[in-house]
C-alpha cells in the first residue's frame, strides 16, 4: 500500500479492491470461471464486431449500432474483468487511482438510447427511415454516444478524486464502483453524494427516458398495426434490444434504487456481477441467436455451408 505524507495526515495513493477475498478456498475455481466468461464474452463480441465489418449486408443501422455496441462491452470488460482475474491469480488486490478511474468509465446507457430511437425510426417512420437513419448518420450517432459516456462522468470523475482520501483504502467489491470509492473519502461528503447523485441521474435516468419514450411509441403503432404478420415482424425486430435494455437497466435498478438499508456487501457483488460482467457475455447471444441476418453472414465468414 503506497501512502504519501502531507501535514498530520496520510494520503492515499492507491486501493485495495478486496473482491472475493473472503473465499480463499474458491479463489482458482473463480479464476477459471471468470476466465471462461471473459474468453467467452471477448470472443463473441469481437466475432460481431468483424461480421459487422466484413459483411456489406450488415452495414444497415441496427447492425452499425450492434458493431459499436460490441466494441463497448469488450472495453468495459476489459477494464474490470483482467484486474479481477490478476488478483485471483496473484492476490494482488491493489489498483490505482488510475485504474479506478477507468472502471468509471465506457457506459452503454446512451448506446442503447440511440438503439431503441433507430427501431422508433424502423417501424413508426418506414417510408423515411432510409433517409433518416442512413449508415454515415447511425456512425456519427454512435461515436456521439461513446463521447457522451466519457465525457458525461468527468465532472463527478474529477470531483470524486479531488477529495482526501487519508485510510483506509479497502474497496469492499471486485471493482472500483463509485459509491464505494466515495465512502472512503476523509471529512464530510454529503455535499459530494448530492452532486454526484444529481450527474448520476443525467447519465442513466435521461437516456432510459429516451428507451421508454421510443417504445411507448413503438407499441402505439404495434397495436395499430391490422396485420398480425406486420405484428410479429415488429416485435421481432425489437425482441433482442429490449432484452439487453430490460437485463442492463434491471440489474443496475436493482443495484442503485435500494434503500441503503438493505445493501448487503455479498449481494452486492452478485448483482454488479450480472450487469458488469454476465450482461456482456450474453448480448452477442441475443443478437445473434434469433437472427437469420447474422447467421448467414457466420456462414460466409467462415465458409461453413450451415449453421445453427
Amino acid at each position: 500500500m503506497t501512502k504519501l505524507p502531507k501535514g498530520n495526515q496520510t494520503i492515499i495513493t492507491e486501493f485495495v479492491l478486496l473482491g472475493f477475498g473472503n473465499l480463499p478456498q474458491l479463489q482458482i475455481l473463480l479464476f477459471m470461471l471468470f476466465l471462461g466468461i471473459y474468453i467467452v464474452t471477448m470472443a463473441g463480441n469481437i466475432i460481431i464486431i468483424a461480421l459487422v465489418v466484413a459483411n456489406q449486408d450488415l452495414h444497415t443501422p441496427m447492425y452499425i449500432f450492434l458493431g459499436f455496441l460490441s466494441c463497448l462491452e469488450t472495453c468495459y470488460t476489459s477494464t474490470i474483468l483482467p484486474r479481477m482475474l490478476a488478483s485471483l491469480r496473484t492476490g494482488d488486490r491493489t489498483i490505482s487511482f488510475g485504474g479506478c478511474i477507468t472502471q468509471f468509465y465506457i457506459f452503454e446507457c446512451y448506446l442503447l438510447a440511440a438503439m431503441a430511437y433507430d427501431r422508433y425510426r424502423a417501424i413508426c417512420c418506414p417510408l423515411h427511415y432510409p433517409t433518416i437513419m442512413n449508415p454515415r448518420v447511425c456512425a456519427n450517432m454512435a461515436i456521439v454516444c461513446w463521447l457522451c459516456g466519457i465525457l458525461m462522468p468527468m465532472g463527478k470523475v474529477i470531483w470524486i478524486f479531488s477529495l482526501p482520501y487519508c485510510g483506509p483504502n479497502e474497496i469492499n467489491h471486485f471493482f472500483c464502483d463509485i459509491h464505494t470509492v466515495l465512502k472512503l473519502a476523509c471529512g464530510d461528503t454529503s455535499r459530494s453524494e448530492v452532486f454526484i447523485v444529481l450527474i448520476s441521474l443525467i447519465i442513466t435516468v435521461i437516456p432510459f427516458l429516451m428507451v421508454l419514450v421510443s417504445y411507448a411509441c413503438i407499441l402505439y403503432t404495434i397495436l395499430k398495426t391490422t396485420s398480425s404478420e406486420g405484428r410479429h415482424k415488429a416485435f421481432s425486430t425489437c425482441s433482442s434490444h429490449l432484452t439487453v435494455v430490460i437485463l442492463f437497466y434491471g440489474s443496475a435498478c436493482a443495484m442503485y434504487l435500494r434503500p441503503k438499508s438493505s445493501h448487503i456487501a455479498d449481494v452486492d457483488r452478485v448483482v454488479a456481477l450480472f450487469y458488469t460482467v454476465v450482461t456482456p457475455t450474453l448480448n452477442p447471444m441475443i443478437y445473434s441467436l434469433r437472427n437469420q441476418e447474422v447467421k448467414a453472414a457466420l456462414r460466409r465468414l467462415t465458409g461453413r455451408k450451415r449453421f445453427s
